[in-house]
């Protein structure tokens, strides 16, 4: 068995068959409707089984194709139920887990960067490995002074892997997009090969993972575990054991779902406010609930990993964002429309009815209008539905927008977190989060004028 299958044209081979795949699967129902079965069954054979053969193929090769399945995977939300069941089940399985490195290679990177006596510097040490990514495989020890932590090793060939795999999979992004309606997958995989080199830097996770360490320390609601021991491929944290948020979006209980949704909102807009930094890779396999909140034993806390890809922010999200997301919940449709043009998200080439563009914005931030909102698939779906329908005003109005490279990054994440939290199905307070955290939401009083001293 080879350590990463890294071999181009093995790579290559795999990833250009999911093309041909597909298309065999659309002949062969072809052939099913000709004998009489109905589009609708024929429909849900074929997406159940594209969804088997691509994240088979994604979760073998890690990689980029293992980072471009988990980055769709918090968007499955979207499907329609009847097709989205196989995809949850493939889906699953790729954010928390991968095929192993063989032992023999993680102990020869261990002594190419931790050097021979690698091994004095653990009392423990486990071979098997506790958890994969699309980079690099996570091993439980016990460091020299007694702490648990988790040892990250990087694959050997895994930047050239990624590359390689993006670039592929980029050629025939057309052909993934019915995976998730209303998306457009090539912008993803740009964005995911832009961020491949900081991914790939173990020095910059250690100091992002760092800063969100020190910021919050002792916080009652957010775990963040320190940076142990940090050198080229390799990257050594404290550990911390706790529920995947995978098995509360599988059977978790109520209080479960809301609390982990409601965290998880807290994290995506304080951590910007806090650190200067967006974690910009929320999948499930990222998150875990710890015992131990403010309520006790019996409440929990959100444990956050893998800071390998963040957006820098020094001001915190931008203040455009609140603003906007203010005047759209405040009906000024002129004062939105304005500030998307400011922004860049209206070219000057494109005039747009700003009635038409609040009506466009008003079911998206439908989460921020009330005090308590359900997150749910269906909410997810008719969102999607709404802006991929071709004959819908939203489509055509939203094919007209344009999003800044500024506010790509943010928008994956803020997209990602709330397919997250439709998984969950969490009841959150979602305004109260951005009244808190959110520059521009809440419209600041200007300080009233000091009456001037009498002579």
């Amino acid at each position: 068995m080879s350590d990463l299958p890294r071999k181009a044209v093995t790579r290559t081979a795999k990833l250009a068959a999911l093309p041909l795949g597909f298309a065999g699967r659309a002949t062969w129902g072809l052939g099913k409707r000709i004998v009489g079965e109905s589009a609708e069954i024929v429909g849900r054979e074929l997406q159940q089984r594209t969804a088997e053969q691509l994240f088979k193929v994604l979760g073998e090769l890690k990689g980029g194709a293992m980072k471009f399945g988990q980055a769709l995977s918090v968007f499955e939300s979207a499907l329609p139920e009847e097709v989205a069941g196989p995809y949850r089940a493939a889906l699953t399985k790729l954010q928390e887990a991968a095929p192993p490195m063989p032992t023999r290679t993680v102990h020869a990177v261990l002594g190419e960067r931790l050097g021979e006596d690698w091994q004095d510097l653990f009392l423990e040490f486990e071979d098997k490995p506790a958890a994969a990514a699309s980079i690099g495989q996570v091993h439980r020890g016990v460091w020299h002074d007694g702490r648990e932590v988790a040892v990250k090793v990087q694959y050997p060939g895994a930047g050239e892997a990624l590359l390689s795999d993006l670039n592929q999979l980029s050629r025939f992004a057309r052909l993934l997009g019915p995976l998730v309606p209303g998306m457009d997958i090539k912008p993803l995989i740009a964005e995911l090969k832009d961020r491949v080199s900081e991914e790939l830097d173990y020095g910059l996770e250690a100091q992002a993972q760092r800063a969100h360490a020190e910021e919050f320390a002792n916080d009652p609601d957010v775990v963040v575990p320190d940076v142990v021991h940090q050198c080229e491929q390799v990257l050594i944290t404290e550990w911390i054991d706790g529920v995947p948020l995978s098995e509360i979006i599988a059977d978790g209980t109520r209080k479960q779902r809301d609390r982990a949704g409601q965290l998880l909102a807290r994290f995506l807009f304080s951590g910007p406010a806090r650190t200067g930094l967006l974690h910009a890779d929320p999948h499930p396999g990222n998150f875990r609930l710890l015992p131990g909140g403010p309520g006790g034993e019996d409440d929990w806390r959100l444990g956050v990993l893998d800071f390998g890809t963040v957006d820098r922010l020094p001001g915190g999200l931008p203040a455009p964002i609140g603003e906007s997301l203010r005047m759209t919940l405040d009906g000024e449709a002129g004062a939105v429309y304005e500030l998307l043009c400011t922004e860049g998200f209206v070219k000057e080439s494109i005039d747009l009815d700003p009635d038409a563009v609040l009506d466009y914005l008003l079911p998206i931030i439908e989460p921020a209008q009330v005090d308590e909102f359900t997150f749910t698939r269906g909410w997810m779906r008719s969102q999607a539905a709404r802006i991929a329908d071709p004959r819908s005003p939203a489509h055509q109005l939203g094919r007209q927008l344009n999003l800044p490279p500024a506010y790509l990054l943010i928008h994956r994440v803020t997209l990602s977190t709330i397919g997250v939290l439709c998984q969950l199905g969490a009841t959150v307070r979602l305004r109260e989060e951005l009244e808190e955290w959110l520059p521009g939401f809440v419209l600041q009083e200007p300080l009233e004028e000091e009456p001037a001293a009498e002579a």
